[in-house]
């Protein structure tokens, strides 16, 4: 969202996929503005926790935005920001918030209205971009999940620079070789900003107009903060698909079998 830099941003190392083959790829739609999307995210994760086949569902966290017309910048007060935004007084903003907070303290999850602050998504949204280019999907949804938390539960302002610096350093940039000057000079630039274009445009194209948004083999889809069951369905779906049961050719098809409620004998 700034200007661009000149500092040459070290190359990114080869990933290698960490899942088995046939991979079950699971993209999600979502922006670190997004509440609902937090709750989303753990909510998929014990999904997926519990899913025999994890170790062959690869996750890729695709950006969106919900206000992409929020200056850059510093952010301000989120409450006072809805507000005004929804024409609505702060009263009943709150009163939203107080819903929201329950249910993601009914998934582990400390959200605190009071300090968040409402800022511009974009560079956090590239921040997940870079995570994944050179730590994988691991450091991808550590990254995420660290933005999440810095939203809704620190108060942090993920429209400062420094503070998107701090979160990336904390969900384990070092190890894969960027530092804070690293990050900082990626965030001065428009580094992996096509990226988060890219993943916009798809979701225009997929009819996304709400997050988070669940896509299973760009096939099945799921819409929204759903239970922890509605998501094994769809993982277990997708697993199917990817997995189809073939009869062996060749059999004897005089072969006996019993069918329903009756045996031929």
């Amino acid at each position: 969202m700034t200007a661009s830099s000149s500092a040459t941003l070290p190359t990114a190392p080869v990933v290698p996929r960490t899942t088995a083959t046939p991979t079950v790829l699971v993209e999600v739609w979502s922006d670190i503005a997004c509440p609902w999307c937090y709750i989303g995210k753990r909510r998929f994760a014990a999904a997926l926790q519990a899913f025999p086949h994890r170790d062959e569902v690869e996750v890729v966290w695709r950006s969106y935005e919900l206000s992409p017309e929020t200056p850059a910048g510093p952010g301000v007060p989120e409450i006072a920001a809805l507000s005004a935004r929804m024409h609505a007084p702060e009263a009943r903003i709150r009163e939203m918030f107080a819903h929201v907070t329950e249910v993601a303290a009914g998934n582990g999850l400390v959200y605190d209205f009071d300090r968040a602050l409402a800022a511009n998504t974009f560079d956090a949204h590239r921040l997940v971009h870079l995570a994944r280019e050179h730590g994988g999907a691991a450091l991808a949804d550590r990254t995420l999940e660290a933005l999440f938390a810095a939203q809704f539960t620190h108060g942090g302002d993920l429209g400062t620079a420094s503070v998107l610096v701090e979160i990336a350093a904390d969900a384990g940039f070092g190890a894969a070789g960027l530092d804070d000057d690293a990050v900082l000079a990626v965030l001065a630039g428009d580094h992996a900003a096509d990226a988060v274009r890219h993943d916009e445009a798809e979701a225009r194209e997929l009819g996304v107009t709400g997050v988070p948004f669940f896509v299973a083999g760009r096939r099945i889809a799921v819409s929204g903060a759903q239970p922890v069951e509605v998501f094994g369905r769809l993982l277990e779906a997708a697993w199917r698909e990817a997995n189809p049961l073939v009869t062996l050719a060749g059999t004897d098809e005089a072969a006996g079998a019993c069918v329903d409620d009756s045996c031929g004998i």
